[in-house]
């Protein structure tokens, strides 16, 4: 898959006439897995909503292939950048099947009628996510963690090259969240895409991560690889928290003790 070149250029964002962050700079590396961590309120969606447009800019630029993703027309982003924002809402009535069909709008033209192409980005996306069984399903009678599959299938079925994730295990129980997360490795080793994600368990951030991004009260406070920018240090000023850090037998990645806080 291609990759496509996201950068956020100096940025100043934030919203309801408050601004979030000022004079942001961060490049998504092509073809890895980042992750964005940091306490509640830090500009972690701020950010995310930013890079995906969804959100304007009082300052600087957001560039999607060296161009301002502002003035690209909305087609062209969205067959080259997917967004699962952090809650979405489904038409009253819509079945699961159609609700995962318009992922493939971006690649409609006028008068084109649904595709072999389609169909099949249809299919694969909702096996993809396990919800093949639930094609006939109307949207709002399933749960929270059915309903948060279809949404990732959606954004499957767009067939970007990037895909932005904004909280993407949110509703899951802890066996779903891994199965999303090993889902988002499978797409960026395999089909080489690259994404994007903010999570808030930082151990599994750690496991899943080529690239973490942590952020506080608005600024990027460190990025780099976990086994490299990850101490005990770092946690503590990052979110307030005295904690160990050993290696995860399992993965080799910083794993995160918090410290007892026993009181007399």
């Amino acid at each position: 898959m291609t990759d496509s070149n996201l950068v956020a250029h100096d940025i100043t964002v934030g919203y309801d006439g408050r601004t979030i962050s000022e004079h942001l700079n961060l490049e998504v590396p092509d073809g890895e897995f980042t992750v964005i961590i940091g306490p509640n309120a830090c500009g972690k969606s701020t950010l995310l909503r930013a890079l995906s447009r969804l959100l304007p800019v009082s300052e600087g630029a957001v560039l999607l292939d060296g161009e301002d993703i502002h003035r690209q027309p909305a087609k062209q982003v969205a067959r080259r950048l997917g967004l699962l924002p952090q809650s979405s809402t489904a038409p009253d009535g819509i079945r699961v099947a159609d609700l995962v069909a318009r992922g493939r709008f971006p690649h409609q033209k006028l008068l084109q009628q649904w595709s072999s192409d389609d169909e099949a980005a249809v299919t694969e996306a909702m096996a993809r996510t396990n919800i093949s069984h639930l094609s006939d399903r109307l949207v709002d009678e399933l749960s929270g963690g059915q309903r948060q599959r279809v949404w990732i299938a959606m954004v499957l079925a767009q067939q970007t090259p990037l895909i932005l994730l904004d909280e993407p295990t949110t509703y899951l129980d802890v066996a779903h969240q891994i199965d999303v997360l090993e889902l988002c490795t499978e797409l960026n080793r395999k089909d080489g895409r690259t994404l994007v994600a903010v999570l808030h368990d930082l151990n599994q951030a750690f496991r899943y991560a080529d690239h973490l991004v942590v952020m506080k009260d608005g600024e990027i406070v460190t990025a780099g690889r976990p086994t490299e920018v990850v101490d005990a240090d770092l946690i503590e000023t990052v979110f307030d928290l005295p904690c160990r850090i050993i290696d995860d037998p399992e993965s080799h990645t910083p794993l995160v003790i918090p410290l007892l806080r026993r009181h007399d």
